[in-house]
């Protein structure tokens, strides 16, 4: 298979545009110091109850939520890591009235704002265009399936998956960047390949691939299989390179290993197994950046209540804004330090050849295991390991 020597060729001009911005930005970051990106999930609140809710969302707001003003001290200390992107995620963000005036602060400040908002009736046209002129350049919603039964069925309202696809719609019109999140569990993981023609007909730049984290609402035996997992990648690779959307596996830092291993095939093996031995300078097999984001490794998580968390999906708490500082937490607190550090892990992951590229989730692990240095069990290494018995993690 001959590999394209522009990793960027077959993306559309938009979507191309906004991955070299961002692998050129991912370069410089030191990871050790500041996080590439922050989710701030603003509000508990939300009108859905989807199945799989990392936030194990509630109707109403939680009264102790940080206040506006509180917000805004936040983000002045978001500033002191550079520009990194910060989501505004929940719950539902669209229900914080404050929404807009924090989204203009972030931005005035220098942060690169995006938006997830719940595919309710809130995110109306004349809302889309309020968020896009506060500062929004990217709104991302969830499409678990290519037809309403299922995805509905997932997100428990009936409608939404019509709904979803009309602000998508919207959202690309005001101008808005679109990325659509897919949510892969055992009920909609052969349903993938029916996905790639919405994920088109919306103009979306990016598909964001999320592998299922127990964490929440979400159960272990909803996951797929390591094996299924290793199929799904490998699919995803090669619908990279002729996608006109950029593909990102989310909560799959083994997609890393799989392109590696597919580019040193392509190459012809004999390659080092790192991304520079393989022939290329970044990540995924396709020209882009040599690390990878992971909890606590590049990736910070506030809660509605000012946690302060490795992320959403490994939900243990080293602080909290309120009595500490976000910055002094994430360089400096033990759970920090101790995911930033590849000597720590435990089980095949510690010994692993692409432990520094990969290391495993961290979330999925503490899910599973109990343990967030254990070595991930959607990895198909660590599972035929635990088959010869030759790894045996004490299950929670």
């Amino acid at each position: 298979m001959t590999v394209p020597q522009d990793p960027y060729a077959n993306l559309s001009p938009e979507a191309a545009r906004e991955r070299r911005t961002h692998d050129r930005r991912y370069a410089e970051v030191d990871f050790n110091k500041a996080p590439f990106t922050i989710a701030w999930e603003i509000t508990h609140a939300c009108a859905y109850a989807c199945k799989h809710c990392r936030a194990n969302a509630q109707p109403q707001r939680h009264p102790d939520e940080l206040t506006t003003e509180e917000g805004f001290r936040l983000i002045d200390q978001f500033t002191e890591f550079g520009n990194p992107i910060l989501i505004f995620t929940g719950g539902d963000p669209m229900m914080r009235r404050d929404l807009f005036d924090l989204i203009a602060y972030a931005t005035e400040k220098g942060l690169r704002c995006s938006l997830t908002p719940t595919a309710t009736a809130l995110p109306t046209v004349e809302r889309l265009r309020k968020a896009r002129e506060a500062g929004i350049r990217r709104i991302a919603l969830s499409l678990d399936a290519p037809t309403p039964a299922v995805h509905d069925d997932f997100r428990g309202v009936d409608g939404s998956w019509q709904r979803t696809m009309n602000i998508l719609h919207n959202a690309h019109e005001v101008g808005l960047s679109v990325q659509v999140n897919t949510t892969v569990t055992k009920f909609n993981v052969d349903l993938l390949p029916e996905m790639v023609p919405f994920i088109e007909e919306v103009g979306a730049v990016q598909w964001s691939v999320f592998f299922l984290v127990p964490t929440g609402r979400a159960q272990a035996q909803w996951m797929i299989s390591a094996q299924e997992h290793e199929r799904v990648f490998n699919w995803l690779y090669d619908l990279s390179k002729a996608a006109p959307f950029d593909i990102k596996g989310t909560a799959a830092p083994m997609y890393r290993r799989v392109s590696i291993e597919r580019r040193r095939a392509e190459l012809g093996g004999g390659a080092a197994v790192t991304f520079q031995g393989a022939g290329f300078q970044y990540a995924d097999g396709l020209n882009r950046p040599t690390k990878g984001v992971n909890d606590g490794n590049g990736f910070l998580f506030i809660s509605h209540l000012g946690e302060i968390m490795p992320s959403g999906f490994l939900p243990i708490s080293a602080g909290n804004v309120r009595t500490h500082n976000v910055v002094d937490v994430y360089r400096n607190a033990p759970l920090f330090r101790d995911l930033r550090d590849p000597d720590r892990l435990k089980g095949p992951c510690s010994t692993c050849p692409y432990r520094d590229v990969c290391g495993g989730q961290r979330g999925r692990a503490y899910g599973v295991f109990g343990d967030y240095l254990a070595s991930d069990p959607a990895c198909v290494l660590v599972d035929e390991a635990i088959r010869r018995g030759e790894y045996r993690p004490d299950e929670k």
